[in-house]
């Protein structure tokens, strides 16, 4: 756990998102609901022109959907990289996710392939996994097991956990590590330390997840594992690794994925960083440059 006090920067942003209102999006189900049209317009599905400029960048389509893969520009590593992005499974992909992946690109040597999955409510779980298990099978053909990362934040840790089960049920082999940032591992937030948590926390609200996880999970059970992976044995496929901030609502969970790998003798990095809020890797703060140290390090192991 890192107990440091938070950097001036991190402060700053803490600050910055209560200023600016982020948590009103998840503090009312109904501002939730008119953030998703905002959101998944068609040109949030685009990487910024500086990704091209970094790195090489190739596109295709895998079920409809748009899927990146972004390369080093010259020597690479062998190390391939499945991102599965946050965004409580209503919200496209955000310019802090490209730039973080090109941080990562950079700083491991990998390569990272990103599908932008289909997303409530239009779209339930049933279409988002069956997409990232194709996505799988077609960008990770020639990648060896011991060379594939599973690895997402928020919404997209969970999806990383529940790709690598999907794929031991079926037979095929796991990955090398499944790496989740702020996992969204229970949609039903169903933990009271969450509620208390929720001060805390400038970003997220008990209150708005309730309100994605129903539009996910659509006519399911949230308690299904594959909607909330933490009601699952926790024994998975690859090495597993978990982050997580202490003014984070998610960290409840986390906790519990923790307390429960303990219990039926799963090995689990875990990192709390204290202070930290939602996804903070993502952010441009000294504490996400040690996290991104610390995942590089994960994916090159």
């Amino acid at each position: 756990m890192s107990d440091a006090r938070p950097s001036l920067r991190a402060r700053a942003r803490i600050a910055a998102l209560r200023l600016t209102g982020a948590k009103r999006t998840f503090a009312d189900p109904r501002a939730l609901d008119e953030s998703i049209r905002r959101s998944q317009r068609p040109e949030r599905d685009r990487p910024p022109r500086a990704l091209y400029r970094r790195h090489a960048v190739t596109r295709r389509e895998i079920h409809g959907r748009p899927v990146y893969t972004i390369r080093p520009r010259g020597q690479r590593g062998s190390r391939h990289v499945l991102y599965l992005h946050g965004g409580a499974y209503v919200h496209q992909i955000q310019r802090d996710h490209w730039k973080f992946l090109s941080r990562l690109v950079n700083r491991a040597g990998c390569t990272v392939t990103v599908p932008l999955y289909p997303l409530a409510p239009d779209h339930h779980c049933d279409d988002t996994i069956a997409m990232i298990v194709a996505t799988h099978e077609a960008a990770f053909a020639d990648t060896a097991p011991a060379d594939t990362v599973l690895m997402g934040d928020s919404a997209g840790g969970a999806l990383a956990l529940v790709l690598a089960r999907a794929l031991a049920a079926r037979g095929e082999a796991g990955p090398k590590e499944v790496v989740m940032i702020s996992p969204w591992l229970d949609v039903s937030m169903s933990d009271p330390v969450a509620a208390a948590i929720d001060p805390a926390d400038p970003y997220l609200s008990v209150p708005g997840l309730l309100e994605a996880g129903r539009l996910y999970a659509g006519e399911q059970d949230r308690a299904h594992p594959a909607i909330s992976p933490l009601y699952a044995p926790a024994a998975t496929p690859g090495a597993l690794s978990l982050f997580i901030g202490t003014r984070d609502v998610l960290l409840a969970d986390a906790r519990r994925f923790r307390d429960r790998c303990a219990r039926e003798g799963v090995e689990l990095g875990y990192f709390e960083y204290a202070d930290m809020f939602h996804a903070w890797p993502l952010a441009n703060i000294p504490e996400a440059r040690q996290a991104t140290t610390q995942l590089a390090r994960l994916v090159r192991r």
